[in-house]
């Protein structure tokens, strides 16, 4: 077939689908039956669909066929944070907040411009951070059920920092690294910008399933293993202590670092010992305060084996040098005080609260989630359409979130994730009522 004619069935396809001549939802002819249609050789009616998919128009799904995208919906929502509408509930990203904190920041401000220290703040920091800093946070881990070393703790301006300096430090281009099928999507875009090889493992209810991580792991060269056990996003999991063992266990016997992270881990109570708590030797420990205090802080740590220190140490060089030293001198006080302490025990109940009432507002649909999470996963029948849904709640200008930004295999299962933490309860209950409505009209009916 001459490039002209394959380039023409593309435009002409593409330009059904942006005029709406082919309907959002609608399933296509199949590879086969497109090529006899067109009379064009199946491979290259495969090229088409793929050239198609890749403009954002169509979306594969394994077994069931290639379908009409809701382009309404851009396809990379809920990776990059878009503007939502001032008349708009954001149930897409969760910016959990708790009365009070305002005037927490004015006291610490006031407290960190009549200390002796101030002048030091002004100037550059050491890349890892301060020795007094790194402390504050290595007693923060204790509590956790972490024994550490200041000396293995470096600052970062927060979790996704943190990641990015990992995966600079430790893994190059090509490099395999084993992920949940769905996983949080800001580790996505790191992998993607440093051409990581992302291997998918199927997941159960309670995390992945080991038989397909260790024999993932037998058959490819894994250099890490990205894991979420404590309150995984988008999901909310908490990984059973066995599940826990026998994870280091298969790291151990094949040779991959276990990068951990845990931002939303203070959500759950009680949880199993951290991995870098039992596999320290081994572990990248990753997370943050700013889910516990306020997304604005970006303060964040990694906890690393000391033969890894010195190469996360020139990634914070390469890309922030420092983290703002006043940020996190008002973070450590607070860590110091109790005051972060008291922060997560409140939001604890906060998302226990939300937890409780989505499940009264959404009954008897298929919710996953953990009880004190501030997001909910609400899977799709298998005819339905998560693009279409979510289409029709923006234009009842509520946002969500689908699951492709979090799928990393082939396979994108219709459903939609819920952020509980970002509006009061009153609005969050009436929303919820409106999700409802759209879901059953929607996709159960």
């Amino acid at each position: 077939m001459a490039a002209s004619r394959y380039k023409m069935l593309v435009d002409a396809l593409a330009s059904d689908i942006r005029t709406g001549r082919l309907a959002a939802g609608v399933r296509l002819p199949t590879h086969r039956g497109l090529a006899a249609r067109e009379g064009i050789a199946v491979v290259t009616a495969t090229r088409v669909y793929a050239e198609l998919e890749a403009m954002g128009l169509v979306s594969r799904e394994q077994g069931r066929g290639t379908f009409v995208r809701d382009i309404s919906v851009p396809a990379g929502h809920g990776i990059d944070q878009r503007a939502v509408a001032t008349d708009a509930v954001d149930l897409s990203f969760n910016y959990p907040s708790l009365p009070g904190q305002a005037d927490l920041l004015r006291q610490a401000l006031r407290e960190v411009a009549t200390s002796g220290d101030l002048d030091s703040l002004l100037r550059y920091q050491p890349h890892r951070g301060r020795p007094q800093d790194r402390a504050s946070i290595a007693r923060h881990l204790g509590r956790r059920g972490i024994t550490t070393d200041a000396d293995q703790i470096l600052i970062t301006s927060g979790a996704q920092h943190g990641l990015a300096i990992t995966v600079m430090a430790v893994l190059n281009a090509g490099d395999v690294v084993a992920v949940d099928a769905l996983t949080y999507p800001g580790f996505k875009v790191l992998a993607h910008a440093l051409q990581l090889d992302l291997e998918p493992i199927p997941t159960t209810t309670n995390g992945p399933d080991l038989d397909a991580l260790e024999e993932l792991c037998a058959t490819r060269p894994v250099r890490a293993i990205y894991t979420m056990p404590t309150l995984h996003n988008p999901l909310g999991w908490v990984m059973p202590a066995t599940d826990r063992t026998r994870l280091i266990k298969i790291a151990r016997q094949h040779g991959p670092l276990i990068i951990e992270d845990a931002a939303y881990a203070y959500l759950a109570e009680a949880p199993p010992p951290p991995l870098a708590a039992t596999a320290p030797d081994i572990t990248v420990y990753v997370s943050t305060l700013s889910k516990s205090i306020a997304t604005g802080l970006r303060v964040g740590f990694v906890l690393a084996p000391p033969p890894v220190v010195p190469s996360l140490e020139r990634a914070i060089r390469a890309t922030t040098w420092n983290t703002p030293a006043l940020t996190t001198a008002i973070a450590c006080r607070w860590l110091d005080d109790g005051t972060v302490n008291r922060l997560e025990a409140q939001k604890r109940d906060d998302a226990k609260t939300r937890q409780a009432l989505v499940r009264q507002e959404l009954a008897g649909l298929p919710l996953i989630g953990h009880p004190s999470s501030y997001f909910t996963w609400l899977p799709l029948p298998d005819d339905a359409r998560a693009d279409r849904l979510t289409a029709t709640l923006a234009r009842r200008h509520i946002s969500v979130t689908t699951a492709e930004p979090f799928t990393t295999s082939t396979h994108t299962p219709q459903a939609i994730r819920l952020a509980l933490g970002s509006t009061d309860l009153d609005t969050l209950r009436s929303t919820l009522r409106t999700v409802r409505q759209v879901a059953v009209e929607d996709a159960y009916t």
